[in-house]
């Protein structure tokens, strides 16, 4: 006898931030598909706006509804607009607390060496700021957002994505990298002061994926070639691999597993 695991069903709304490309849409759909709602923030061009389009396509598909906005998810007044907006919505849905799940998937920031020739080439301290700012610091102000609305309550799940590079050393990844360490010490601090409220703050630690993002470093080649060379199934990690484990991951009987930094990466990160 074949056995096969019950499918994962969840219930009440999502908010990915970074909901239009890599793993922000991949994990859109995939809780769609459990059943959540999915509110989105992306940040897209006329050029780009398909792949937001499609996202929201997939959402309905599944049965389910999809709420985006287009637009900065650092700017404190579109934060303020949006939390508002969300309040709204689970009110008048008779939902009010019921948002499952908060994911942070923001990826823009700056690629430069701290110390350059010519030094003007070099990471400045505004860049650096902007870096620490969308890729960390703003999944505290998102969290003090919801949760002071009361949007997030007992059993809510935050989930942020870091990497590996946030404790390696990789070329014009500095900013980036310190972002991501940032991040994970935020994750910590909040799964600390949320315990009490029923609310598990995670990050998620994928292993190489090609996503947008990477494409961005000089010398992604060849970090996807060592990426592909290391991991035990020699092969890279993909959007739909982390997709699939935040939903699992989001079932209520992971209520205590909170303030940590989970690997999900086929292994990848065990490997010298």
């Amino acid at each position: 006898m074949t056995l096969t695991a019950d499918p994962i069903r969840l219930d009440g709304w999502a908010l990915v931030l970074g909901a239009s490309s890599g793993f922000g849409a991949a994990t859109s759909v995939a809780l769609a598909r459990a059943g959540l709602n999915v509110f989105g923030v992306h940040l897209d061009r006329k050029a780009t706006m398909p792949n937001a389009e499609r996202v929201i396509a997939d959402v309905e598909a599944a049965g389910r509804e999809a709420i985006f906005w287009n637009a900065n998810a650092a700017d404190a007044d579109k934060r303020a607009e949006i939390g508002l907006a969300v309040e709204r919505a689970l009110a008048e849905r008779h939902a009010t607390g019921t948002l499952r799940v908060l994911m942070h998937s923001l990826a823009f920031g700056t690629l430069k060496l701290y110390v350059a020739d010519p030094m003007k080439d070099a990471v400045t301290s505004s860049q650096m700021d902007m870096t620490l700012d969308v890729m960390a610091h703003s999944l505290v102000y998102w969290t003090q957002e919801l949760v002071g609305r009361g949007a997030m309550g007992q059993g809510s799940r935050i989930w942020a994505m870091t990497s590996s590079g946030g404790t390696r050393v990789l070329p014009h990844y500095g900013p980036v990298s310190a972002a991501k360490a940032a991040l994970e010490s935020h994750v910590r601090q909040l799964a600390a002061e949320l315990a009490p409220r029923g609310i598990t703050v995670n990050a998620i630690r994928a292993g190489v994926t090609d996503t947008p993002a990477l494409q961005k470093i000089p010398g992604h080649e060849e970090i996807i070639a060592a990426a592909q060379r290391r991991n035990p199934s020699r092969r890279m990690t993909t959007p739909a691999d982390v997709a699939r484990a935040i939903v699992v991951l989001s079932h209520p009987d992971t209520h205590w597993m909170t303030g940590n930094v989970i690997g999900v990466d086929g292994g990848e990160d065990i490997v010298g």
